[in-house]
């Protein structure tokens, strides 16, 4: 996978959802695809998981700026700026974490979102910094 290649599924992905296409999951997605909000959370697993998900936040107002980090072989980073503005408006940063299969699909998407005044750690909430 290069960098075009990684651009061409994030705007095809930022498609789909934007227009709450969960028929386009497959051409995105492997059959078996993990897929994680933010590290440690319980991945949905499969294209019926994938879909459920994106159909609990349809219809929602977006846009979305994107550029890769790191390209390495099968692995990707993204860097995102997000912004929601209905039903309610929310902006964040976030990085996908992306393995691609052979046919171009990803087979495992982890997500790492920030919100502007958050604590970037657990440890630094902890701490009252």
């Amino acid at each position: 996978m290069d960098r075009d290649g990684v651009m061409r599924w994030v705007a095809d992905y930022e498609r789909a959802w934007r227009s709450g296409d969960v028929a386009a999951v497959p051409r995105l997605f492997t059959e078996d695809a993990s897929y994680r909000t933010s590290p440690y959370a319980e991945p949905r697993v499969g294209h019926t998981a994938i879909q459920a998900f994106w159909l609990d936040d349809e219809g929602r107002t977006f846009s979305v700026s994107a550029e890769p980090v790191a390209v390495e072989g099968r692995d990707a980073v993204v860097r995102l700026e997000v912004e929601y503005r209905d039903p309610v408006a929310q902006q964040y940063r976030d990085l996908w974490v992306l393995r691609f299969a052979p046919d171009g699909r990803v087979d495992d998407f982890e997500e790492w979102a920030y919100w502007p005044g958050k604590p970037y750690s657990a440890g630094a909430e902890a701490a009252g910094e």
